[in-house]
């Protein structure tokens, strides 16, 4: 009997590509300073980029979807866009929930699909308009949630804390988030527990705090 084969996902620490440095068609952009993940599909949407290096903007939105896979190993990106591109692209502040509408004209500016479309895209030329003015002031989307503000989250079971996350593990392919990296234990006895984000029940944003559906034994 002939075996079939199976793709296995591989999974990374996202905690590798902090500070991974991103390289666009004309030169390096900015590094990896933060991403943005949907708090119901525990799937990363944006990698925030720290561009201060050539611009006085502190840092821009770029989809997953239009990052070539990342080397993991030399901590880069590379993206089809210019820094011209770069330059002329949508105000979005990201250490405040980024609003829908402001999500749309990053996705007109750049010709990105949205979530719901296939990431499998190749990216068409840009033409650079200069001038061009994008809403900044919209309501809300309060599902796309800053990795880096979730981290040192409280993470309790049904009967009690587990412990503190501090890290995210995720799928290389598809930037879907399946474990959460927790530290469980005191400081001079502490150990690293994966939680499957399936087990999620609520992420508490008031009590900074991941609840779980299951108990601390996994049942």
């Amino acid at each position: 009997m002939q075996s079939e084969s199976r793709e296995e996902n591989v999974l990374h620490s996202l905690e590798t590509l902090w500070d991974a440095c991103v390289i666009a068609a004309d030169g390096e952009i900015g590094r990896v300073c933060n991403f943005l993940f949907d708090d119901r599909t525990w799937t990363i949407r944006y990698a925030v980029v720290d561009i201060r290096s050539w611009l006085s903007r502190h840092d821009v939105l770029i989809a997953v979807a239009a990052l070539d896979q990342p080397d993991w190993t030399n901590k880069t990106f590379r993206v089809c866009l210019t820094k011209e591109q770069v330059r002329h692209s949508p105000d979005v502040d990201s250490k405040k929930s980024v609003s829908r509408q402001q999500e749309i004209a990053m996705q007109e500016y750049y010709r990105w699909p949205g979530y719901w479309a296939d990431s499998n895209f190749e990216l068409p030329s840009i033409p650079v308009v200069v001038g061009r003015e994008f809403p900044v002031h919209t309501e809300e989307d309060p599902h796309l949630r800053s990795v880096e503000d979730v981290r040192d989250y409280e993470v309790w079971a049904e009967d009690g804390q587990i412990g503190r996350l501090e890290n995210f593990i995720v799928d290389e392919a598809s930037w879907h988030i399946g474990y959460l990296d927790v530290k469980a234990g005191d400081w001079l006895h502490s150990r690293s527990v994966l939680i499957p984000t399936s087990w999620v029940k609520a992420v508490s944003w008031a009590d900074h705090r991941v609840n779980l559906n299951h108990s601390r034994d996994g049942s």
